[in-house]
C-alpha cells in the first residue's frame, strides 16, 4: 500500500507526555512513547506475547534505560522494539521473534508524524515554520466523520465560501469563483491566481476585502494556503492543514497557523479557526460516498479546478485508502 510508505501525522508532540499515547493511522493501531532523550517513539499497539495493547502500559527504566512495559505480563521493549526482560523468566534472553513492532517516527510542525513502512517520500513541507515574523499556533484535533481526501479536496476549494461561509470567508451575494491556475509541482501542484471577496478574511479584519490565495498541494493528504488581505497592507496568513487517515471513512485533523497576527490571543485565534472548520464538518460528514470519487460519480465544473487536479494526483500516485477508483 503506497500510504504506507509517507509519512502521516498521528498525534501532537504536547500531548506525547511521560506515559504512552494510543494512536491510530490507515486503520493500524500504534502507541507512542518518549525514550530518555526525549525522542518519540511508536510501535504497533500490540505486544508479541498476547496481543494486548501496549498503551495501557507504561514507560519504565531497565538497566538504565527507558523501556515500554506490557500491562499483562510485564514484557519490556526497548525503542528500537527488541524485548529486554520477560519478567516471569527473567534470566532469558529473548530473541529477535520476541520483538515489538516499531515503526519510523518524526516531530515536526507540532505534531508527531509517522511511515509504517520505508519509503523515500519527505515530510510535507511548511516552509512558513522557519520564518521568524510570523507567530505558530497548531489547532485541533478535529474528528471527522469522513475521508482524508475529501477533507482535503474541501480545503482546496474557494466555490463554497458564499455559501458555507457566508459572513466569514465569503457572501452569498458574491459567489463567483475567477479563473486561477494550477500547475504541478513534485509533492503536487499550486494553484495561484485565486481570489475571493471575504467579510471576515481573519481575527483582525474590520471590514470586507478582496483576498488573494495560494494553495499548495504538498503531499496526498497535506496542504498549505497563503492568505493575502488587501485590506491588510504587509498581512499575511499561512496555514497548513494536516490529516491523519485514522480509517477509510474516519479522519482527524490539525490547522497549523503562521501568522502576522501577534496581538490576539492564542484563544482568540484558535476560536476563529475552529469557527470556520466547523461549519465546514458537518457540510462534510453529510458527503456521499464518504470516500473520495476518483474516476466518475461525481460532475464538475470550471471553479474545481483544484479538485480535478488533486484527484488525478491520488490516481497517478496509486493512493486509494479513503477513495473509490
Amino acid at each position: 500500500m503506497v500510504e504506507a510508505t509517507l509519512w502521516h501525522p498521528v498525534a501532537d508532540s504536547s500531548a506525547l507526555t511521560d506515559g504512552p499515547l494510543a494512536a491510530r493511522l490507515l486503520a493500524h493501531d500504534l502507541v507512542l512513547w518518549r525514550d530518555d532523550t526525549g525522542c518519540a517513539r511508536t510501535f504497533t499497539d500490540r505486544c508479541p506475547h498476547r496481543g494486548t495493547r501496549l498503551s495501557l502500559g507504561r514507560v519504565v527504566q531497565h538497566e538504565g534505560r527507558a523501556s515500554l512495559e506490557c500491562p499483562y505480563h510485564g514484557w519490556r521493549f526497548a525503542d528500537d522494539g527488541a524485548c529486554v526482560l520477560i519478567a516471569s523468566q527473567p534470566s532469558f534472553t529473548p530473541p529477535a521473534s520476541h520483538a515489538a513492532c516499531a515503526h519510523e517516527v518524526q516531530e515536526a510542525h507540532g505534531l508527531v508524524w509517522v511511515r509504517l513502512q520505508p519509503g523515500d517520500t519527505p515530510l510535507p513541507a511548511f516552509e512558513a515554520e522557519t520564518d521568524p515574523q510570523l507567530r505558530k499556533l497548531l489547532c485541533g484535533p478535529y474528528d471527522v466523520a469522513t475521508s482524508a481526501g475529501r477533507i482535503v479536496e474541501n480545503f482546496l476549494d474557494l466555490s463554497h465560501f458564499g455559501f458555507v461561509h457566508d459572513g466569514w470567508l465569503g457572501e452569498r451575494a458574491q459567489p463567483q469563483t475567477p479563473a486561477y491556475t494550477v500547475q504541478p509541482t513534485p509533492t503536487g501542484f499550486v494553484a495561484t491566481g485565486c481570489r475571493a471577496w471575504q467579510p471576515q478574511s481573519n481575527r483582525l479584519s474590520t471590514e470586507g476585502s478582496w483576498v488573494d490565495y495560494r494553495y499548495e498541494l504538498t503531499a496526498a493528504f497535506s496542504a498549505v494556503l497563503t492568505k493575502l488581505p488587501q485590506a491588510q497592507d504587509g498581512y499575511r496568513d499561512v496555514i497548513g492543514l494536516f490529516v491523519c487517515p485514522l480509517d477509510e471513512e474516519r479522519s482527524r485533523v490539525w490547522f497549523r497557523l503562521a501568522v502576522t497576527d501577534h496581538d490576539s490571543s492564542d484563544d482568540a485565534l484558535r476560536a476563529f479557526q475552529h469557527t470556520i472548520f466547523t461549519q465546514d464538518q458537518p457540510v462534510l460528514e453529510s458527503q456521499q460516498p464518504r470516500r473520495l470519487p476518483l474516476a466518475g460519480g461525481e460532475v464538475h465544473c470550471a471553479a474545481d479546478r483544484s479538485s480535478a487536479a488533486y484527484r488525478r494526483f491520488l490516481i497517478e500516485r496509486g493512493i486509494r485508502f479513503g477513495a473509490i477508483a
